[in-house]
C-alpha cells in the first residue's frame, strides 16, 4: 500500500477517535432524578464523600411539581410555630423539608403558609441542591436500563437521549410516579385527564361534570370547579376515604373535601361507587332525525353514562342502551358535559429492560415496584427505588410516600449501603443500662423518624448487660436481617424494638370515648402511641410472614404499650415514666432505680450487690446530690445534655430536665420497690 495513502488513513482514523466525545461515564452510585428523595440521597453519599452523580431529566429539580398539583396548592403541611425551638421535634410537623445538618435550611425559608403553594416546593428544591453543592447533571433522559454482570460483580448501564452510556455499581431510582394511572374502559378515549384539563374555572360554567377517582387528585379538581359546575358527581370503586379516619395522609385531607358538604347538604354534587371497568362513557346516537342525508351521532357533545350490560358495541349508544331506559332512578341517568380521568399516577416500568426488570408489587394495583423491607429491588440486586415509587413496603399505612415519611427511608438506604459497600456499621450510641429509661422517653418525646414512618422505622437496643447499644430508625421488616444490614450483633441478653403505633380497633374518631386515658389499659390506645417488643432473639423470616394480623412484629416475649398522649408528650411520672421503669427492669432483670449519694451508701453497706445505678454512678465518685446540686450531678451522669446548664432561660433543651430520672423516683413521691 502506498505510504502516502496509510498515513492518511491514519490520520483521519486518529481525527475521528481524538474528536469523538466520551459517551461512557463509570460512576460508584448513580441516582436517577433530582426529586426530593434523590436530593436527600445525594446529600447523604455527597457528605460521606462518595463518588456519585444525580441523573435529572429536566432543567431543574423536582419538575414534577411545576406542573402538579394542577391546581397549585400542596397539602402537605408547613407548621413553623410549635412553641418549641427543637428541631427535631419540629420536623415531626414539617413535612416538606429535607434533611441536612445545615439548621436553617428548611421549607420555610421560601414559604410561611401552612398549605404552602405547589410553586415553592422546586425554590426550595433547587436552593437545597445549590447551598449542598450537589452534583446533578441535568438534561439528562434515561430511556434504557439494564444489567451487566461482569467479574467484578453486577452493575447497571444507563443510556440517555444522546446514546452516553453511565455505568454504575449501585443505581438508586427516584424517579417518582408520574405517569398517569388510567383504565381501560368502552369510551375512555371521551375522558380528559387530570394531566391536560383547564384549570380556569370559568371553562366549567354551568356544566355537569363527572369526575373518574376519589382521592386528592379528584376532589381538589371538584373543589376548584364547585363554584362554576353546576353539578359535579364523583365515581370510583370504593367510598370515600378520609385521612382522619385511616391515618394515612395519602387518603382524603380536609383541605380537599368541601364535596362532602355539598353532597350531604344536597345541594347537586354526589359521589356513587361502581367498578370502572364495568361502566361505559357514550355519546348517544340521535333518533329519528336526519341532516343532509346523514343521521346525527352526537346530541349536542353530551356524554352518558352506562353500564357494559346495557351496551351492544361501541361508545356511540340509542336510547334503549342507556342505563337510566332499564333503572328510571338511576342515579347519574343525566348527561354530563364533561368527563375527567383523576385516578393519580403510576411508577415508569418501560425504562428498565428484561435484565433489570422490577416486578410491579401486589400492592396500589401493581402501579408500584416491588422492593425488599430495606428497598432493594426484588430480583435486582444493587438496585435500591427512593422515594415515592418505594411505598409499596408501606402502602395505605404509613407516610413511606411522602417527602416527610421518605426522607427517613432513604437515610435508611444510606445506612444499608455504608454497611453493605464501606463496613460501616449502622450508627449507634452506647448507653449504661441505667441511662436507657431516660434515653427512650427523650426518643418519644421527639424524634421525628418513627413518628412519621410508624410501624415502619424502629429504635432497635440491643442489651448486652451493664450497657447497651441504641440503634435508631431502622427497617423493622427487615429485623431478621438486622445482623447483615447494620453490621450489629444480638447478643444473649436479648432486644427491644421502639415502634409507634395507632390502635387497630375501629372506632367513633369524634366519639366521647375516643382515646384511652387509663395508664393500666394503655394497650387500648387508639391514636399515636409507643410500643416496646422485647426479644431474646431476632425474629425469623417465617416468623415475621405469619405474625398476627396487622402487627408489625411477630409475638414478643414481652410487650408493652406506653398509654396515648393527649399532648403527644409522653412524660407522665405515673401514667408514662412508672409502667416503662417496671417493663424495662422486667427485661433487664435489675433494679433501674436512681438513688441519691446518701442511699447508695446505705446499700452499698447492706447489700453484697447495690443497685446498678449505685454500681455504676456513685461507686464511681457520681451519686446523685440532694436538689439543690441535682442539675450538676445529672449532667456529670450523661442524663441531661450540655444545652441544659444554660438554665430555665434555655428555651426547649435538647434533653429536658423531666427526663432526668435521677430525681423521679424520689421526687415524686412513688413508692417504687419491685
Amino acid at each position: 500500500m502506498d505510504l502516502n495513502l496509510l498515513c492518511f488513513i491514519l490520520l483521519v482514523l486518529t481525527g475521528c477517535v481524538r474528536s469523538s466525545p466520551n459517551h461512557h461515564h463509570h460512576i460508584e452510585y448513580c441516582v436517577l432524578g433530582a426529586g426530593p428523595a434523590g436530593l436527600q440521597m445525594g446529600y447523604f453519599l455527597s457528605k460521606a464523600q462518595r463518588h456519585y452523580i444525580i441523573l435529572e431529566r429536566n432543567q431543574g429539580p423536582g419538575s414534577f411539581f411545576n406542573r402538579y398539583p394542577r391546581h397549585r396548592k400542596l397539602i402537605s403541611i408547613n407548621k413553623i410555630y410549635t412553641g418549641r425551638q427543637n428541631r427535631e421535634f419540629n420536623l415531626r410537623h414539617d413535612w416538606n423539608s429535607l434533611l441536612s445538618h445545615e439548621p436553617d435550611l428548611l421549607f420555610k425559608r421560601v414559604s410561611g403558609e401552612f398549605y404552602p403553594p405547589a410553586d415553592a416546593f422546586p425554590r426550595y428544591l433547587a436552593m437545597f441542591a445549590t447551598e449542598l453543592s450537589l452534583r446533578v447533571r441535568y438534561g439528562v433522559d434515561v430511556g434504557r436500563i439494564r444489567a451487566v454482570q461482569s467479574g467484578s460483580g453486577r452493575s447497571y448501564v444507563l443510556t440517555d437521549q444522546n446514546a452516553s452510556d453511565y455505568s454504575c455499581s449501585v443505581l438508586l431510582v427516584a424517579t417518582g410516579l408520574w405517569v398517569p394511572q388510567t383504565v381501560d374502559f368502552v369510551g375512555s378515549d371521551l375522558v380528559e385527564g387530570y394531566e391536560s384539563i383547564s384549570t380556569n374555572p370559568d371553562d366549567y360554567r354551568d356544566q355537569a361534570v363527572l369526575i373518574l377517582g376519589k382521592g386528592n387528585s379528584a376532589f381538589e379538581t371538584a373543589q376548584s370547579i364547585l363554584g362554576r359546575a353546576s353539578r359535579v358527581h364523583m365515581l370510583s370503586s370504593s367510598a370515600v376515604r378520609l385521612a382522619w379516619q385511616t391515618h394515612y395522609v395519602g387518603d382524603l385531607r380536609a383541605v380537599n373535601n368541601e364535596l362532602l358538604d355539598t353532597y350531604q347538604l344536597k345541594s347537586l354534587d354526589g359521589l356513587v361507587e361502581a367498578r370502572l371497568e364495568k361502566i361505559v362513557i357514550a355519546k348517544r346516537k340521535e333518533q329519528n332525525h336526519r341532516s343532509c342525508g346523514r343521521k346525527k351521532t352526537e346530541r349536542n357533545g353530551k356524554l352518558y353514562l352506562t353500564l357494559t350490560k346495557y351496551v351492544q358495541n361501541g361508545s356511540v349508544v340509542s336510547g334503549e342502551e342507556l342505563a337510566g331506559h332499564h333503572i328510571d332512578n338511576f342515579p347519574t341517568r343525566k348527561p354530563y358535559d364533561r368527563v375527567i380521568r383523576c385516578l393519580g399516577f403510576r411508577f415508569n416500568f418501560s425504562v428498565f429492560d428484561g435484565s433489570a426488570r422490577l416486578p410491579p408489587s401486589e400492592n396500589a394495583k401493581g402501579r408500584l415496584p416491588a422492593v425488599t423491607a430495606w428497598y432493594e429491588g426484588e430480583d435486582a440486586p444493587g438496585l435500591f427505588v427512593l422515594g415515592t415509587a418505594s411505598h409499596s413496603r408501606d402502602y395505605r399505612s404509613s407516610a413511606g410516600g411522602f417527602v416527610h415519611g421518605f426522607r427517613y427511608t432513604a437515610r435508611a438506604v444510606h445506612r444499608v449501603l455504608e454497611q453493605r459497600y464501606h463496613g460501616n456499621r449502622w450508627p449507634s450510641i452506647t448507653l449504661l443500662t441505667t441511662q436507657l429509661l431516660s434515653w427512650i422517653l427523650k426518643r418519644v418525646g421527639e424524634a421525628s423518624g418513627p413518628y412519621q414512618m410508624f410501624e415502619v422505622l424502629g429504635d432497635v437496643i440491643l442489651l448486652r448487660g451493664s450497657h447497651c447499644d441504641y440503634v435508631e430508625e431502622f427497617p423493622i421488616q427487615a429485623l431478621p436481617q438486622f445482623s447483615s444490614l447494620s453490621g450489629h450483633e444480638v447478643s444473649s441478653h436479648g432486644l427491644l424494638v421502639l415502634v409507634m403505633q395507632y390502635g387497630k380497633k375501629k372506632i367513633d374518631y369524634l366519639g366521647r370515648s375516643r382515646a384511652e386515658t387509663d395508664w393500666t389499659k394503655a394497650w387500648r390506645s387508639n391514636f399515636l402511641h409507643p410500643v416496646l417488643y422485647f426479644y431474646d432473639r431476632l425474629p425469623t423470616d417465617k416468623e415475621m410472614t405469619l405474625r398476627p394480623h396487622s402487627w408489625p412484629l411477630p409475638r414478643p416475649r414481652a410487650l408493652h404499650h406506653m398509654i396515648e398522649d393527649f399532648l403527644t408528650e409522653w412524660d407522665g411520672p405515673v401514667s408514662h415514666v412508672q409502667p416503662l421503669r417496671r417493663f424495662l427492669e422486667h427485661c433487664v432483670q435489675t433494679d433501674l432505680r436512681s438513688f441519691y449519694a446518701d442511699s447508695c451508701f446505705r446499700l452499698s453497706l447492706t447489700h453484697r450487690k447495690p443497685p446498678l445505678f449505685c454500681r455504676q454512678r456513685y461507686l464511681q465518685q457520681q451519686g446523685v446530690a440532694r436538689r439543690h446540686r441535682q442539675p450538676q450531678h445529672a449532667h456529670a451522669a450523661g442524663l441531661i445534655a450540655a444545652e441544659r446548664q444554660a438554665g430555665p432561660a434555655q428555651s426547649d433543651p435538647a434533653f429536658p430536665s423531666f427526663l432526668a430520672q435521677a430525681e423521679a423516683s424520689v421526687s415524686s413521691g412513688l413508692k417504687l420497690d419491685l
